[in-house]
C-alpha cells in the first residue's frame, strides 16, 4: 500500500522549492484542544511564522527533535544531517566538548524547516551560536525552571527581578515562555566569548539573583538541594546544550509553543494560550517582540567582574552535566548527601583508592 503524499510549493530565497509530506494526516497531538494536530497542520504552522522563527534560530546549529509517531511515540535526535538531505538544508562543522567534531544541520529558509517537518521533526534545538562562529555565542541565555511544587507563577517575579539585574550589568533582556512551566531570559551579545566564559557570566547573574531572593531562587545543582524555589539553570549556557527555540513547538499534549512576549505581558501569562494553532494570529495582531534583538547586542565585562568577585570570596567552579569531561576547578561530581569528604581531594578530584 502507497504511503500518502502531498506535494507543496514552498517560496525562498531562491525561487519555488517543493517538498513532499509523507503521511500528512499522521496524528502529531493526538489530544489538542480543537482536536487532533496533524503533521500538515505543524507543516503550515513553521510556514506561517517562518520569518520570527528563522529570525530566532536560522543560520545557527539546530538539533531535531524527532518523533516518528506523533508526540506520544519515542523520540529521537538529529544533529548530522541525514542521508538523502536536500542541498538547501545547509549544515556546519562543530565542535563538541568531547573534541569530536562534527556537520550540524542549519536552517536558512522555509523550505528546510517544512523539511525538518517531514522528517518528523516537533521540536527545535538551536545553539547559541551562529554558523559563522560556532564557538562564540550571541547569546546569553538563562532558564528560570521551576522546581516542585512552582510553577509559571514563581517563575515570574523572579524574571522580573532577573531583568533588573542583568540591567545593572548593562545588558537588556527579552523574556519568552518555554512551552511548558518556566521562562527563559535571553540576552543578545557580541560574539566575543566562548561558551565556558559566558557560562560563567550566567552563573555570576544567578548568583546576584540568588542573593536578592533567597527563599525564591536557587542555583544548586543538585536536585536535593534546591527546594520549592526556581533554579537558574546555568548549565544551558554550554556548548551543546539546547532549549526549545523561539517560536518552536513543544511536545506536550496542548501542542504549545516557546512564545516571545513583551515585558508588559509577563505578570497576566498564561503559557497554555500560546499554541501552534494560537501562535500565527498572535503574530498577525501584536508581531514579534523579538523582531528587534539583535540590534543593540551588548557586553558581559560586568557579570566576568562578578563572576571574579565571587572566585574571590570563595565561589568557585559549578558542577558541569554528566556527559562533560572533568572540567578544571570543578567541585566533586557526587551529591552532597553522599559526599564523603575523606574521598575526594582540594581539586575535587577522587583519591586515589577511595
Amino acid at each position: 500500500m502507497a504511503t500518502e503524499r502531498t506535494r507543496l510549493t514552498i517560496p525562498g530565497p531562491d525561487g519555488d522549492r517543493t517538498v513532499d509530506l509523507s503521511n500528512p494526516n499522521r496524528e502529531v497531538w493526538p489530544e489538542a484542544p480543537g482536536g487532533p494536530i496533524t503533521k500538515a497542520e505543524l507543516a503550515a504552522y513553521t510556514e506561517a511564522v517562518t520569518v520570527p522563527f528563522l529570525s530566532a534560530n536560522g543560520h545557527r546549529p539546530v538539533s531535531l527533535e524527532r518523533f516518528r509517531d506523533g508526540i506520544g511515540g519515542e523520540s529521537f535526535f538529529s544533529k548530522n544531517p541525514p542521508k538523502g538531505t536536500p542541498d538547501y538544508v545547509q549544515s556546519v562543522m562543530c565542535t563538541y566538548n568531547s573534541g569530536r567534531r562534527h556537520p550540524q544541520i542549519v536552517l536558512t529558509e522555509t523550505a528546510a524547516t517544512v523539511w525538518a517537518v517531514q522528517m518528523n521533526t516537533v521540536v527545535f534545538h538551536p545553539w547559541a551560536s551562529l554558523a559563522a562562529n560556532t564557538d562564540n555565542p550571541v547569546e546569553l541565555r538563562i532558564d528560570l525552571d521551576p522546581q516542585p511544587g512552582t510553577g509559571i507563577a514563581e517563575a515570574i517575579p523572579a524574571a522580573h527581578e532577573l531583568r533588573a539585574v542583568l540591567r545593572e550589568a548593562g545588558l537588556e533582556a527579552f523574556v519568552k515562555t518555554s512551552g511548558n512551566r518556566g521562562l527563559h531570559v535571553f540576552c543578545p551579545i557580541v560574539p566575543e566569548w566562548e561558551f565556558l566564559v559566558v557560562r560563567h557570566a550566567v552563573i555570576a547573574a544567578g548568583r546576584e539573583l540568588e542573593r536578592r531572593m533567597p527563599d525564591r531562587v536557587t542555583t544548586a545543582w543538585w536536585k536535593e538541594e534546591r527546594g520549592t524555589r526556581i533554579f537558574v539553570d546555568f548549565n544551558q549556557a554550554n556548548r551543546d546544550r539546547t532549549m526549545a527555540g523561539a517560536y518552536s513547538p513543544r511536545a506536550l499534549p496542548g501542542a504549545t509553543v516557546s512564545t516571545p512576549i513583551e515585558w508588559e505581558e509577563l505578570d497576566d501569562v498564561d503559557p497554555a494560550r500560546f499554541t501552534v494553532r494560537t501562535v500565527p494570529q498572535r503574530l498577525a495582531d501584536v508581531g514579534d517582540p523579538w523582531a528587534r534583538m539583535q540590534e543593540r547586542p551588548g557586553r558581559i565585562d560586568v557579570l566576568l567582574d562578578w563572576w571574579e568577585r565571587d572566585v574571590g570570596n570563595g565561589l568557585g567552579e559549578m558542577p558541569f552535566p554528566p556527559e562533560f569531561p572533568k572540567m578544571p576547578g570543578e567541585p566533586p561530581r557526587v551529591q552532597p548527601s553522599k559526599k564523603v569528604a575523606a574521598h575526594w581531594d582540594e581539586h575535587g578530584e577522587r583519591v586515589q583508592g577511595a
